[in-house]
């Protein structure tokens, strides 16, 4: 079977995308072990994720994400800006429309700008701070000390700990990360996010990923999880610009959160499978 993808980035978190508009192409019961083959750098094509691309009943777009490790994410920010650059440009999504997640429906309005660039403001799901919602162990606001550091933790989507330091850029994300993504005050994991405040409108965050296992370029629910807590914290105003190891992201926290940035197509391709 010939079957056509497409790779595409968001501010370097890159994804497979394969498109199911008018039919599933992967059985859904394959979908997990495609990914873990199709993602590996070495032996596969090479991503974060692979997207699929379907159709609600309604025809509306529809996104999946598998992940390197076989699980299925509810919901991920730069991902749902790749598979919305992909979608507009088919014709599949309006300039302003709405993705299916597991999350949730999600809003998203696309433009092109003054220098042919794509640009995404996607209407995330709204940030729950309630422990019980991340899901975390205890109740009101999660804030607890994790191997000697003072770990907050939010849902945008999926889950985010948050941990503020002075200096990002001395942090070896890799090795610290783990200990708190697999910490048991999170029954399902969560994503792990380390946050340098630089001032009351700029953030730069490092984002280890649950699922991918290791440190991307960038993470928009990471993204918005860091700017939605520094805000909660009085660290930073309503509007964040969070710099990423990727590239930058806007954020705004007036009525629920709202994350604008790229997408970008690296290549097409064909596996013959």
């Amino acid at each position: 079977m010939d079957l056509p993808f497409v790779k595409l980035h968001g501010n370097g978190n890159d994804f497979v995308l394969i498109d199911e508009w008018d039919g599933i192409k992967v059985p859904d019961e394959m979908k997990g072990e495609f990914a873990a083959v199709y993602c590996d750098r070495r032996m596969g094509i090479g991503g974060d994720g692979i997207l699929f691309l379907g159709k609600t009943p309604d025809g509306k777009a529809a996104m999946r994400l598998f992940q390197p490790d076989e699980s299925e994410a509810e919901m991920c920010g730069n991902g749902i800006r790749c598979l919305a650059r992909y979608a507009f440009d088919m014709g599949y999504l309006a300039e302003k429309g709405t993705i299916q997640t597991l999350a949730g429906a999600v809003d998203v309005a696309c433009e092109y700008d003054e220098d042919g660039d794509f640009l995404a403001e996607v209407t995330m799901t709204e940030p729950g701070f309630d422990a019980p919602s991340i899901p975390a162990k205890g109740s009101g606001d999660f804030h607890e000390i994790i191997n000697g550091y003072e770990v907050y933790a939010v849902n945008t989507g999926v889950p985010h700990a948050v941990i503020f330091v002075k200096d990002i850029d001395s942090l070896d994300v890799c090795q610290l990360a783990p200990a708190i993504r697999n910490s048991q005050f999170f029954p399902k994991g969560t994503n792990v996010n380390f946050v340098e405040v630089i001032d009351q409108k700029n953030i730069r965050i490092r984002t280890f990923e649950r699922g991918v296992e290791w440190e991307t370029l960038s993470c928009g629910t990471g993204a918005t999880a860091s700017a939605a807590i520094a805000h909660r914290l009085g660290k930073t105003g309503p509007v964040v610009e969070v710099e990423t190891q990727g590239g930058p992201l806007t954020i705004t926290l007036t009525n629920g959160a709202t994350m604008k940035g790229p997408a970008d197509v690296v290549f097409t391709g064909m596996l013959i499978i």
